[in-house]
């Protein structure tokens, strides 16, 4: 199962990394199923899926939606791309679960499939640059990050600090007023570490900055 570019860290995977895994599946017969949410969200570099790869098609299940590179968030509309046995083994299960997308969001879908490119573009961009203004924020108040090559998530270390995710996380909301989720939300790797969406303005991204390097600076002080 891949997820790339991939949240929370906004990793991405190399085409040559790719090639490798699409090797191993073919070599052990696997089934590949890949979340590709954040494709069009790719920063550096281009994004490329395992299903595009010689011989991978006919083993992968493609995971997508509209959620992300269009904004559609609440419209819950996606789609899923495989071979046709396994799409019709997935539909006896799925149309007993719940009920297809509502005709609104599969209107927006169309829409934003067909004239949704150059908002995209635009939107992209401004995440760029948002996306570097929040990661040499954290760098200059001493929380070590990362650039996150996709995705609009940045991954700052808080371990310099000397408290753990939830402790940091938890005090920074209540003294400064400011959200993010604790790393090991995500796992036991994830400790120490914060997930910080940049998937706002950047005026709202420059105060929560300014309110975290004021609460970096007061546990410093508190620690003297």
């Amino acid at each position: 199962m891949l997820n790339f570019p991939t949240n929370p860290t906004g990793g991405t995977m190399t085409r040559e990394s790719l090639e490798a895994i699409a090797r191993l599946a073919k070599h052990h017969n696997l089934l590949v199923i890949t979340d590709e949410i954040y494709a069009e969200l790719t920063f550096e570099g281009k994004h490329t899926s395992i299903a595009a790869l010689p011989g991978m098609a006919e083993r992968t299940i493609f995971l997508h939606g509209f959620s992300k590179a269009y904004a559609m968030t609440g419209f819950r509309i996606g789609y899923a791309c495989g071979p046709a046995e396994l799409i019709e083994a997935m539909m006896r299960i799925h149309q007993y679960s719940m009920l297809c997308a509502s005709i609104i969001s599969q209107e927006a879908a169309i829409e934003a499939l067909q004239n949704g490119a150059e908002p995209v573009a635009e939107m992209k961009e401004q995440y760029r640059l948002r996306r570097n203004y929040i990661v040499k924020a954290f760098n200059d108040m001493g929380l070590d990050c990362h650039l996150p090559r996709g995705s609009f998530y940045a991954f700052p270390s808080v371990q310099s600090t000397g408290l753990g995710s939830g402790e940091f996380a938890s005090r920074l909301v209540k003294e400064e007023n400011v959200a993010c989720v604790p790393g090991n939300a995500f796992g036991d790797a994830g400790e120490g570490f914060l997930r910080c969406c940049f998937a706002t303005g950047l005026e709202q991204i420059k105060t929560a900055c300014e309110r975290t390097a004021r609460f970096v600076k007061s546990l410093k002080t508190e620690g003297a």
